[in-house]
């Protein structure tokens, strides 16, 4: 088959990012006489390495990661542009890796695109700073489910979020998951890790709790600080750190970062223990991991939750928010509490910190879990999907 691709959202730095760059990669590798055709406006280097993929790059006023973010929208005439050149190939199926930047394609076109979860339907005032953003959103969610023969996306709990607050019948979609890369393993080089610490502002030979993620609203970043706090009055959690790892400005996503800021400078209690990084690399990211005492995710809901799987991954255990998808991926690998509660979040915080031997069950929980999630087994399944769309 000849199998259409878009690869607008390669670069986005976000979970839907590493899903694209990750999921093809792996998807191109697979044994088969498929051959890929991306669709680009920007160019990719990484795809001259493989023989079966062509890479159709097109001319637009602005890169789709510029354009299509929560306070803007991508220009009409540079989604036509893209239409245009899927049209321009002969293709058996075209796929989208995210919904984010999906634009028409012709209607003969067997098409699958992939929603990570309903989350801006759920949650719109999280989401959206205004109608406008929600507006345009709306819109293009619309149009890709009905221009889309098949629904992809990421956990069976994000299935039915999508059934419930978007409407799609469940049986047009398909399941596959995301997966840490082999980057995320436990780091115990004892430089590699006091650099890390160095990097992120963290005091040496203090505990911390470590977050990653976008600062937007529905991750619940409040939420966890009151937790936080509440935990602190515990001597056994009195000496907690809390890092905070993520793109301040959100990534063009709506983005809680200056209240955040706000509340910990307003609170010395908080100021000396909790630390902003940005943006870190995954190398910095792999031994923060590895160094924390537990990976918090706090969202009020997640489609998959990629940070938890990284962190299991590294041998870290997970306190995690009992809503969404979070404990299909984290399993018995987590503490779990109630995401609305300050008193349940502090509950869990303290009840990891006093317990060494509950840490060391839950990382080696975590350990065989993360296991279980590979992207060649997502790509794997993604591949059947198009192929039971293509022609018989």
């Amino acid at each position: 088959m000849d199998i259409g691709i878009d690869a607008t959202c390669w670069w986005n730095n976000r979970g839907f990012g590493r899903f694209t760059r990750e999921l093809l990669a792996e998807l191109f590798q697979l044994e088969s006489d498929h051959r890929f055709h991306l669709f680009t406006d920007q160019p990719i280097p990484e795809a001259a390495a493989y023989a079966n993929v062509d890479v159709h790059l097109v001319n637009t006023s602005r890169p789709c990661t510029e354009a299509a973010v929560v306070d803007d929208n991508r220009s009409p005439l540079d989604m036509l542009r893209m239409s245009r050149a899927v049209s321009a190939v002969p293709l058996d199926v075209m796929f989208f890796p995210a919904v984010y930047s999906w634009y028409p394609v012709p209607p003969r076109l067997p098409t699958m695109v992939t929603v990570m979860d309903a989350i801006a339907e759920h949650y719109p005032k999280l989401i959206f700073p205004g109608w406008r953003s929600r507006f345009f959103w709306t819109l293009k969610m619309k149009g890709a489910i009905w221009n889309s023969d098949r629904i992809l996306t990421i956990s069976n709990a994000a299935r039915d979020e999508i059934v419930q607050y978007i409407g799609v019948s469940a049986q047009k979609i398909d399941v596959c998951s995301a997966a840490p890369t082999s980057a995320f393993d436990r780091v115990t080089d004892p430089q590699r890790l006091a650099n890390a610490r160095i990097s992120a502002g963290i005091p040496a030979d203090l505990p911390y709790i470590i977050y990653v993620g976008g600062l937007a609203p529905h991750k619940n970043l409040h939420g966890l600080l009151d937790g936080f706090e509440k935990a602190l009055q515990n001597p056994a959690a009195a000496t907690l750190q809390l890092a905070l790892v993520g793109d301040y400005n959100g990534a063009g996503f709506h983005s809680n970062y200056e209240s955040l800021l706000a509340r910990v400078q307003s609170n010395p209690q908080l100021t000396e223990r909790v630390h902003f990084t940005g943006y870190v690399s995954d190398d910095e990211l792999v031994a923060l991991y590895s160094d924390s005492l537990a990976a918090a995710m706090p969202s009020f809901s997640e489609g998959f939750g990629l940070p938890v799987i990284e962190a299991l991954a590294c041998g870290t255990p997970v306190l995690s928010s009992e809503l969404g998808s979070l404990p299909e991926v984290a399993g018995d690998a987590g503490v779990y509490f109630d995401p609305f509660s300050a008193d349940s979040i502090a509950a869990a915080i303290v009840q990891v910190a006093s317990d060494s031997e509950l840490r060391q069950r839950l990382a080696e929980n975590g350990t065989r879990r993360a296991q279980e999630f590979t992207w060649h087994r997502a790509a794997r399944l993604t591949l059947g999907y198009l192929q039971n769309m293509g022609p018989s």
